[in-house]
């Protein structure tokens, strides 16, 4: 593989990575894999810097923060840091640091807590703000989350100045972990993966008293604005003394060679903490040195995390098994010979999806290398090819899905297979959140919580039941009653008008969002006649290719999916639609225009609809065949890549004023 497509492959597992964890507080991969991923983008575009662009993770801090919290723009960055994995790189950053600083410098070591990062913001005194790290530049704001905080302190202590900014780690103990799933468990709830995926959704729950129930906890680690402190120390000390916890197990080092060893000491104690670590931050002590070192890129030049070997064994891989995920992905995963790591034993591990089984060639029979990815998630990394004996099978990924028998949906090039049935009892919980969100039927009331209460409690068995529910059901179940049931049977029977394009957004179609939803019902116009079309009818429309058009007909092939739409039909939804004229001759015929951030007045929907009504397209993504860019507050990386590619870039009232729809 050329430099070019490689770098592309690894732009585009890091940014899934990134969407996975932020958005949806999954772990898809190791952190030793991601960052041995990153490392790799960031030596191919130090090598061939045109390779780099705009929105490539390496020029990345975070995540772009997500759309269900408010915005919060940072005062000053909130940078993350250049990794080292063995003592040969932390010598180099010592080297390093002592050329630039041209003195000798001192360290302070702290552990690397494996949380969420936040900045807390206090006006004389008082806990006023609090927001995630987000993309470095703009976060989440999470205040009111982060009040049920116990640790985080609301009033602080002493002669404190009248603004002050800390910033931290919010995170789960493991002592708190386990109450936390053993409830889960009891409650017939699927168990949190590990502490920091809960303490991250925790954190970022639309109810705060979800938040609170996580008895999620908080240590400061840095002081925005220095102060009385002349160094991290110093500041540390002057934290503490405000209020905060801060954690004590750091050091002082005066050589590199005392860092190293403050970094085994502790990467071998690491069990015996009620809070999971996965390194050891390193940072310039004197706080004048760390400024005329400044940051480069996305790291700053004066600190360095130092992150710990993953734990891992050698073990037989017995058999390859599939789970359906919640989308409906197929996921394979290992049945081990059970083997102890870190001190737990591992009887199974993931294997992500089938390619990654194919590629790494393993085979079922195999000895393989086991490890706990974030120290928690068991993952194979890959077979041991001389210890073969000849009887290992390889692996073929079933054409039915093992939970409901129906046809499996696998495009050629995609890595992944999914299950084509809308009703299939493993999906069925995402299926029904889904639908029943705001881009969908706008069902409130019938959220995360509610959703997963109504088909664990096999109350909802696909989306058509959501139409059956009765007021008494509803007021039986937990954090429910009467009023709030009556309030949710309105909002259903309200949802039935929503129409054709948000009906068929909700089935959760594969590639089937809400803007394409939008140009299927305006060019149909009823579900039956887009039920019946054929791929190359289907592929008419505006945007349609290939693969969504295999896709839909493979979903209305499926006869448990007719069977649910009729439901659906039988309930009162409307799934019809006003036919749309194209506008060929509108002022935004032919042309490609891409939204990014919040517009003043106009909801994206909104916005979509003029532009598609004037005769252009909207896509997701900023790309040299893009016309226009229409960009608001936030607008995070689209807006640079198209300055970098130079494509015009209209604020609302420039797009208002070329479509010529007044304010």
């Amino acid at each position: 593989m050329n430099a070019t497509a490689r770098a592309a492959e690894l732009r585009a597992r890091l940014e899934e990575a990134n969407a996975r964890y932020y958005g949806s507080d999954e772990s898809i991969v190791s952190d030793a894999e991601y960052d041995a991923w990153l490392r790799e983008l960031i030596a191919l575009e130090t090598r061939r810097p045109e390779l780099r662009t705009p929105d490539s993770p390496t020029q990345r801090i975070g995540a772009p923060p997500s759309e269900r919290f408010a915005p919060f723009r940072h005062h000053a960055p909130m940078l993350s840091l250049a990794n080292a994995t063995s003592p040969d790189e932390l010598r180099a950053f010592d080297e390093r640091v002592r050329r630039l600083a041209g003195s000798a410098v001192d360290y302070v070591c702290e552990l690397k807590i494996d949380g969420l990062a936040v900045a807390v913001h206090y006006h004389d005194g008082i806990f006023e703000w609090g927001a995630t790290r987000g993309d470095g530049r703009i976060g989440e704001d999470v205040t009111v989350n982060l009040r049920t905080v116990r640790s985080l302190p609301l009033r602080l202590r002493g002669d404190v100045p009248a603004r002050l900014e800390a910033r931290g780690e919010v995170y789960l103990r493991k002592s708190d972990f386990a109450r936390l799933n053993a409830d889960r468990v009891a409650r017939n709830l699927a168990p949190f993966a590990n502490p920091r995926n809960a303490a991250s959704g925790g954190l970022r729950q639309l109810d705060p008293a979800l938040t609170a129930e996580r008895s999620l906890s908080f240590f400061a680690y840095t002081l925005v604005e220095a102060g009385p402190a002349a160094t991290q120390w110093e500041a540390l000390a002057y934290l503490r003394a405000c209020g905060f916890p801060t954690n004590p197990n750091v050091a002082r080092a005066e050589s590199i060679d005392a860092v190293i060893a403050f970094c085994a000491q502790w990467e071998e104690r690491r069990d015996s903490l009620d809070y999971e670590i996965d390194g050891v931050v390193v940072k310039v002590n004197d706080i004048a040195t760390q400024e005329r070192l400044g940051a480069v890129a996305r790291d700053p030049r004066w600190a360095i995390a130092f992150k710990f070997r993953p734990r891992e064994a050698r073990t037989r891989l017995r058999d390859i098994a599939i789970n359906v995920g919640r989308t409906g992905s197929l996921n394979p995963y290992a049945i081990l010979e059970p083997v102890p790591i870190g001190g737990v034993i591992v009887k199974s591990a993931t294997l992500h999806n089938a390619e990654y089984v194919r590629s790494n060639d393993i085979r079922i029979g195999d000895t393989v290398v086991v490890t706990r990815a974030g120290d928690v998630i068991p993952r194979v990394v890959g077979p041991v090819p001389e210890l073969r004996t000849g009887d290992e099978r390889p692996f073929v990924m079933p054409d039915r899905c093992p939970v409901c028998g129906s046809a499996v949906d696998n495009p050629p090039g995609d890595a992944m297979s999914r299950c084509t049935n809308a009703a299939c009892p493993a999906q069925v919980y995402e299926r029904v959140r889904h639908f029943a969100s705001r881009g969908a039927m706008d069902i409130e009331g019938l959220g995360d919580v509610l959703a997963e209460a109504l088909t664990a409690a096999g109350i909802v068995h696909d989306i058509a039941d959501v139409y059956a529910l009765d007021a008494a059901t509803l007021a039986a179940l937990p954090r429910m009653g009467a009023k709030s049931a009556a309030n949710l049977m309105r909002a259903i029977e309200a949802s039935k008008t929503r129409g054709l394009a948000r009906v068929l957004n909700g089935l959760g179609v594969r590639f089937v969002g809400d803007r394409t939803a939008e140009i299927l019902a305006g060019d149909f116009g009823a579900m039956d006649a887009l039920m019946e079309a054929d791929e190359s009818a289907l592929q008419r429309s505006e945007g349609i290719g290939p693969e969504v058009a295999a896709s839909l007909r493979l979903f209305f092939a499926q006869p448990k999916n007719r069977a649910m739409i009729a439901r659906l039909q039988a309930a009162g939804v409307d799934m019809t639609a006003p036919r749309r004229a194209r506008s060929a001759d509108g002022p935004l015929a032919g042309k490609t225009v891409v939204l990014t951030g919040t517009l003043p007045t106009l909801a994206r929907d909104a916005a979509s609809a003029l532009i598609v009504a004037a005769g252009g397209k909207v896509s997701g993504s900023v790309s040299a065949r893009t016309d226009y860019v229409v960009a608001g507050a936030a607008p995070g990386s689209k807006l640079s890549k198209a300055e970098a590619l130079g494509i015009p870039v209209l604020d609302e009232a420039g797009l208002r004023e070329l479509l010529g729809v007044p304010n």
